[in-house]
């Protein structure tokens, strides 16, 4: 069994959980699969966008590490997500509604949230069928770019649209400078893509010396005052 070398350092990007998983589900859950189901779908849906998030059984099935991991046996696969599946909508985790598209039926999972609810209830109320959208690709064991990490670790989740941004910003700007401007959002406490966008493209039209790697106050300061101050939520 690998050894687990243990959480990284520093201020990392954090997956939410409500309490209530803990103080009302945890208790209950006695089924391996239904919880690793569970988890992975909050974590998949944290690194997705738009007003309703939903998961696609196929989604489960695409992902191997996770796919693996609920069960050592390929050939029982399909079954045992099923099953899993149908004990998280059983005991009302997440929330299933099935669509007739082109002619054949697809389910629709979705986290007994709020917003969950609200989509379940507008697909029964024939206000609301999904739309095909890119979707930032998530696997767990898919090896990212150092700077899809590094976004990851220090700012935020994964998006579409911040994915597409990153792959421009790797062809304008050099790695080290990502990674310093990086490093100035979360100094500053400022977890914002724009924000870092701004530094690089300052860095870019007005020149870029030593002292801007600098870390004492002064620098910091720069970055909190004038052109970026904009960008900081007070």
């Amino acid at each position: 069994m690998p050894v687990f070398q243990g959480f990284a350092e520093g201020k990392v990007h954090l997956t939410p959980i409500p309490a209530q998983f803990f103080t009302e589900l945890l208790p209950e859950i006695d089924h391996l699969g239904e919880l690793k189901v569970t988890l992975y779908a909050i974590w998949r849906l944290d690194h997705m966008e738009g007003r309703f998030r939903y998961l696609r059984r196929q989604d489960f099935l695409d992902d191997r590490r996770f796919i693996e991991g609920l069960t050592r046996h390929v050939a029982e696969a399909e079954a045992t997500l099923d099953d899993a599946l149908e004990r998280a909508v059983g005991r009302g985790i997440l929330l299933r509604a099935v669509l007739v598209l082109e002619g054949s039926e697809e389910a629709y999972y979705f986290l007994n949230s709020p917003m969950g609810r609200a989509a379940v209830e507008a697909i029964r109320a024939g206000k609301w069928r999904p739309v095909e959208q890119p979707q930032a690709e998530v696997h767990l064991d898919m090896e990212r770019p150092n700077i899809f990490r590094l976004y990851e670790t220090h700012i935020g989740p994964l998006t579409p649209m911040i994915a597409e941004a990153l792959q421009d910003a790797e062809q304008l700007y050099p790695a080290d400078w990502i990674e310093d401007a990086m490093r100035i959002a979360v100094e500053n406490n400022v977890r914002s893509w724009r924000y870092i966008e701004v530094i690089l493209r300052s860095w870019k039209e007005k020149g870029r010396d030593e002292q801007d790697r600098g870390d004492t106050e002064k620098d910091r300061r720069r970055y909190i005052e004038g052109e970026y101050a904009d960008f900081i939520e007070h």
